[in-house]
């Protein structure tokens, strides 16, 4: 640092200590949610921020930094999937053609909870759930339902489905045949996330390791040889951090569970070289908005490194992080929901900088309820003005070289690799999650931010600061009433239409193969398109593989 440089640093600094003592609320520590402190400014003062070995390559090449395709946005947009499903298959399409109309450019499916844990309308499991939080899909006739008028081979799919994945999937497979339309013509993502429901979300129904994670390893194998253009695993750090992590758990934790699946289908017989390049990602844009774009980048680093290191992946296509992005559901508030809209549009905006290839925008008003017609199409709209209106696709990656977001994209990994080692020493993410790691690390982060909103330490508008003038509630989405017993209605009259003996004789199908070592996944079909129910499949596969009870993590 030369003279002038120091002179003009110590008038810097005390015109800072003289601005600080006449503060009127100062606070010692500046920090994201993750806890990574935030210097006062960065470059100036620190020569090392900004060196070539940092490693960030050029756009789409390794370490992927700043993107995982040369050109980004430049080309092609990223995909608006909006992310919908409620009441009944038919309500459901309407509302995907609706917005399909609008602009939207890929589907992303939401199924109600029995769907998700396997059981079909008419069980008394059931009973207040159906179609509640997502829509209701117990059979092909429901799927044929859900799809109707969509154009298959133009439209990608997303489906939020885990334990029932293999189900869905072949639900969806069959419809497809039904039309005529060729396997290799799908493309689109099937989530089959399973460690992240015993971490976080809770919708598992079978052990990890010796069912979860067979039935994982059988979809990969499957989707290999028939759809090849489809992604088998979205490999979700979202609910993890809608449950409460940080950001730096969300990405740890993830990247810990895609080591796990990718060793498991490699112990099934899978090369990795066979499924590296279809697996996908899902994560979060939560609030701190540079903690969030440097969390990307950094997973995408750590993520290319890993596959390079770990697995031998030469082909740096194998070594491409690609995910989906949703904005936080967690941060959404029933008081002033009209704060919602400048929230989902500044997450929007993080997962957008950070590189996303595709994105959901949640309504304002899911604080409340299902998102109206109306609130869906708003959200819609905020990605085609942040697309369109704001430059932010004109250039790849145009926060690269800065060196606040270099440094946190440097401290997240950091932090990041350090969990990844203690979950390694644990015996790796199945056995971490027996042992309640990361359920007591999620816990704890949880309630050290509940800790920190409830003292004002951290600010959420309308609800611990700014609470008056509050804004007139908007209309809630209700669903039917009747929808449970016309679910019930329709469901016997399918079961009375089939022919018992080819329903007896897949349903044994199914059970030979989920006690032997053939793939669970053409038998499954060919059940779906013998007329059986989802819940009739997963109640076979129960006898067989039993359930998964959960051991609170204190």
């Amino acid at each position: 640092m030369s003279k002038s440089d120091a002179s003009s640093r110590a008038a810097w600094e005390r015109a800072v200590k003289e601005q600080l003592e006449r503060a009127p609320e100062r606070r010692e520590r500046f920090e994201t949610t993750s806890g990574i402190e935030i210097e006062r400014t960065y470059g100036l003062d620190h020569p090392a921020d900004w060196e070539p070995e940092r490693d960030l390559g050029w756009p789409g090449e390794f370490p992927f930094t700043r993107s995982v395709y040369a050109t980004m946005y430049r080309s092609r947009p990223w995909t608006m999937r909006q992310y919908s499903g409620f009441g009944t298959a038919a309500e459901t399409n309407r509302r995907f053609r609706y917005l399909l109309d609008r602009g939207q450019t890929g589907l992303s499916v939401a199924f109600d909870l029995p769907t998700q844990m396997g059981y079909d309308s008419d069980h008394p499991m059931a009973e207040g759930e159906v179609g509640r939080v997502g829509v209701a899909i117990s059979s092909i006739d429901d799927m044929e339902a859900l799809l109707e008028s969509i154009p298959l081979d133009r439209v990608s799919t997303s489906m939020t489905i885990n334990s029932t994945a293999g189900i869905l999937l072949c639900l969806y497979v069959a419809v497809a045949r039904r039309h005529g339309v060729a396997l290799d013509r799908l493309s689109g993502t099937i989530q089959n996330d399973l460690l992240k429901e015993y971490i976080a979300r809770g919708t598992y129904i079978y052990p990890p390791a010796a069912a979860s994670l067979r039935l994982t390893s059988d979809i990969f194998a499957w989707c290999q040889l028939h759809l090849p253009r489809w992604n088998p695993i979205s490999i979700s750090g979202y609910h993890i951090r809608e449950a409460g992590s940080t950001a730096v758990q969300e990405v740890a934790f993830t990247l810990a569970n895609a080591i796990a699946y990718c060793d498991a289908a490699i112990a099934r017989g899978l090369r990795f070289e066979e499924f590296g390049e279809r697996l996908s990602f899902f994560f979060n844009a939560h609030s701190n908005f540079f903690e969030e774009i440097a969390k990307f980048r950094a997973a995408r680093r750590m993520w290319a490194r890993i596959a390079r290191e770990r697995y031998g992946a030469v082909d740096p296509a194998l070594c491409r992080l690609r995910f989906h992005t949703q904005t936080a559901g967690s941060t959404l508030t029933a008081q002033q929901p009209d704060n919602n809209v400048v929230r989902v549009a500044l997450q929007a905006l993080s997962a957008v900088l950070g590189g996303t290839q595709s994105l959901h925008t949640n309504g304002m008003d899911e604080a409340l309820g299902l998102p109206t017609e109306s609130s869906a199409l708003l959200a819609l709209r905020t990605q085609q003005v942040i697309a369109h209106e704001t430059g932010v696709m004109d250039t790849i990656d145009p926060l690269g070289g800065s060196w606040f977001v270099e440094r946190l994209t440097d401290a997240l990994e950091s932090r990041a690799r350090d969990y990844l080692e203690r979950i390694e020493a644990l015996g790796g993410a199945v056995r971490a999650i027996e042992k309640g790691f990361q359920q007591r690390e999620i816990q704890e982060a949880a309630w050290t931010w509940q800790r920190r909103v409830e003292a004002e330490d951290e600010i959420v508008v309308g609800v611990n600061r700014y609470s008056g003038g509050a804004s007139a509630a908007p209309s809630v989405l209700r669903l039917d009433e009747s929808l449970a017993r016309a679910r019930a209605a329709d469901l016997a009259r399918f079961r009375q239409s089939r022919d018992p003996a080819a329903v007896a004789r897949a349903l044994a199908a199914i059970e030979s193969a989920a006690r032997g070592e053939e793939s669970v996944v053409p038998p499954i079909l060919e059940a779906v398109e013998a007329r059986i129910t989802l819940g009739e499949i997963s109640d076979q596969l129960r006898v067989v593989f039993g359930t998964h009870r959960e051991t609170a993590a204190l």
